[in-house]
């Protein structure tokens, strides 16, 4: 008897090394997916939990949204050359941004903080290399609303020229701010040339 409690316990300890890492050792971060013309995954930005980096969220998403993805191995390191039917094609490709702004080091090595944002974009590029701006859009009040555009750095400036989208309705700004009419849906922020904001309600 003594001998097969001992034995129990431990095949008990081996099964339980062989066990994966618990989801404690992840991160739980927002993370939305838009597209070249439409938004692939969390357009509210839910909130999911990673192993690690920013590349591990496109993975997580990925599998969650039942969305393609593809990493091509370069001289430079691994990047995203595609998601969704898009490839990365002339000046136009797949990028990354972690609280707003683009890190300057790839998805697979920037590592995430509980909180953190994660926007995955299609972006055209102009000559000089600039990208589209991103649109942030926060509630400020009982029924209005405030929309930032931010640049690479991450330096947030009030949207102007913005619009704001509840469903089939369009609602102009004034400096990027517009209030809206009770009871509504979700409402996305969208400006042309730039890249549409996450929903909010």
């Amino acid at each position: 008897m003594l001998h097969r409690s001992r034995v129990l316990i431990a095949t008990i300890f081996v099964a339980l090394l062989a066990a994966p890492a618990p989801a404690a050792f992840a991160v739980d971060v927002h993370v939305r997916v838009e597209g070249k013309t439409t938004t692939i995954y969390g357009a509210a930005q839910p909130i999911i939990a990673v192993p690690a980096t920013a590349l591990d969220a496109l993975e997580t998403a990925s599998a969650i949204g039942e969305f393609y993805y593809h990493v091509r191995n370069a001289s430079f390191g691994n990047y995203v050359d595609q998601i969704g039917r898009y490839p990365a094609a002339g000046n136009a490709g797949w990028v990354f941004k972690v609280n707003g702004a683009l890190p300057p080091v790839g998805a697979d090595a920037v590592q995430l903080k509980n909180g953190d944002t994660v926007l995955w974009y299609y972006a055209e590029f102009d000559a000089s290399g600039t990208g589209p701006m991103t649109l942030d859009l926060r509630r400020v009040g009982s029924n209005c609303y405030q929309v930032w555009q931010q640049d690479d750095q991450g330096k947030r400036t009030r949207a102007a020229g913005s619009i704001l989208s509840i469903g089939p309705r369009k609602i102009g700004t004034s400096h990027g701010r517009a209030c809206v009419k009770r009871p509504h849906g979700l409402v996305r922020a969208i400006r042309a040339g730039s890249i549409r904001s996450q929903a909010v309600r």
